[in-house]
């Protein structure tokens, strides 16, 4: 169905779908929460079901992004001087099934900025060569907050398993700082491997 106007009442709010196909895709903006659920739902279910057109609509997801925590199985990886160790600064998801992401590392106390491409392999899974090869999954996804897993394996076969938070804001709900740690626990990282990036991020903005 191309073009359909159906409406539904739910919890006493209304929200109308004008539109279900992949490139005319458009809501009725009730209210902003309704809106939000139902594009991450389109995002979502197109996404799984391996549409190459999907990726359209990871587009409004880029702009600026700031690392908040994360967990890795090495720990050393993502403290100072390890190369996951990274300051957020950009996710530019592209129409063509590619995300660039800028992000700054520190050398010896100074601020290096970097750049890497990701290639969507499917559904939210994407291939990205950094400090060896690594696997990327989406795990949670907003337009406030995303949490994503990353396999990586070293240039020297060693493997770790890390778990990230990145948001749109300086700081975190209590709420999602658990949903993000339940993540990195269920993962069989401990907690004492979970780095706060958002104290001490002191690297240049945009």
């Amino acid at each position: 169905m191309h073009h359909a106007n159906r409406c539904t009442l739910e919890k006493r709010h209304r929200f109308c779908i004008l539109s279900n196909h992949w490139d005319t895709l458009s809501f009725c903006r009730r209210r902003d929460g309704e809106m939000k659920v139902l594009l991450l739902s389109a995002v979502l279910g197109l996404l799984y079901a391996g549409l190459g057109e999907a990726q359209l609509l990871l587009v409004p997801f880029s702009g600026e992004w700031k690392t908040h925590y994360l967990a890795a199985s090495n720990k050393d990886i993502i403290t100072e001087g390890g190369p996951f160790h990274i300051y957020l600064r950009h996710v530019q998801f592209h129409p063509n099934d590619t995300v660039d992401i800028d992000f700054y590392v520190k050398s010896d106390g100074e601020c290096v900025k970097k750049r890497v491409t990701g290639v969507r392999q499917e559904g939210l899974l994407y291939d990205v060569e950094y400090a060896g090869q690594n696997k990327v999954r989406i795990l949670q996804l907003s337009l406030t907050h995303i949490v994503g897993y990353v396999h990586n394996v070293a240039e020297d076969g060693k493997e770790t398993d890390l778990v990230g938070i990145i948001g749109k804001r300086d700081k975190i709900s209590d709420r999602r700082y658990q949903k993000f740690k339940k993540e990195a626990t269920d993962r069989g990282i401990p907690e004492e491997n979970i780095v706060n990036f958002t104290d001490n991020d002191d690297c240049p903005e945009e």
